[in-house]
């Protein structure tokens, strides 16, 4: 896995953003995470190792714009480029989580036409209400590759419309940080069943810090949230079962 954040910083636009990794991080150094700034690292996909090769070798899945949106309103700008630099690297595959796929079309490069094979879109939906948004959208655009984010889940949710055989993987956890929201472990086995009933990869990320199982509320260290819900052993995609194994 490798990161790329060409842009750092965002304006909260949903339930799933009020207590936002990014703004807590920022937080902590005085730092106001609405403003958008490009970074230092904006140009990495295209960059040289100083002993030779590129900085992101061929292959490697890139998750893209971790400390902001890729399609945030104030990236307009930069996003001209980022895309010429994406289509620069068709050995990589670019991963993009957005909260904003509704601005998806007035986003996108003259040449992208069905998608770039070498891009993820994934809309997330932490809420039933986010789900009917933005499913259809991500459903309706052209993209090649597409997968739902149902972190941090807030609620029971209903995937069943919009899980065919253009969804790739849905990823489901609960949220992390002092100020986290409840997730119950119902709502994840739900979505787990949805997904392996209508054949599509199913990864429980994390349980989030407060996550209530058979009706008792625990309090989840960070270290641990990851590895408790991979011990669960409800997650369906291929790289989990290989961990398994």
């Amino acid at each position: 896995m490798t990161a790329w954040r060409p842009w750092h910083g965002c304006h909260k636009c949903s339930p799933g953003c009020k207590n936002c990794y990014v703004y807590r991080g920022d937080a902590r150094y005085g730092r106001d995470a609405s403003k958008v700034y490009r970074t230092g690292e904006f140009d990495l996909p295209v960059r040289g190792r100083r002993g030779g090769g590129p900085a992101i070798a061929a292959g490697e899945t890139v998750f893209t714009c971790l400390t902001s949106d890729f399609f945030v309103e104030e990236a307009d700008e930069w996003r001209v480029r980022a895309w010429r630099m994406i289509r620069t690297r068709p050995d990589v595959m670019f991963f993009i989580i957005t909260k904003r796929i509704a601005r998806l079309p007035v986003s996108l490069p003259e040449d992208w036409g069905d998608g770039y094979p070498n891009v993820t879109i994934a809309a997330t939906c932490e809420n039933q209400q986010k789900a009917q948004e933005r499913l259809p959208l991500l459903l309706g655009q052209p993209i090649r590759h597409r997968q739902i984010i149902c972190e941090p889940l807030l609620e029971a949710v209903d995937l069943t419309p919009w899980l065919d055989a253009r969804i790739e993987g849905v990823t489901a956890g609960g949220e992390s940080g002092p100020e986290a929201r409840l997730c119950r472990y119902d709502w994840i086995r739900d979505i787990a069943r949805q997904c392996g009933r209508a054949g599509v990869p199913f990864w429980f990320k994390q349980t989030g810090a407060v996550f209530e199982k058979d009706g008792r509320v625990y309090r989840v260290p960070r270290r641990e949230q990851h590895e408790q819900a991979r011990r669960a052993g409800i997650s369906t995609r291929a790289e989990d079962r290989m961990e398994e194994d």
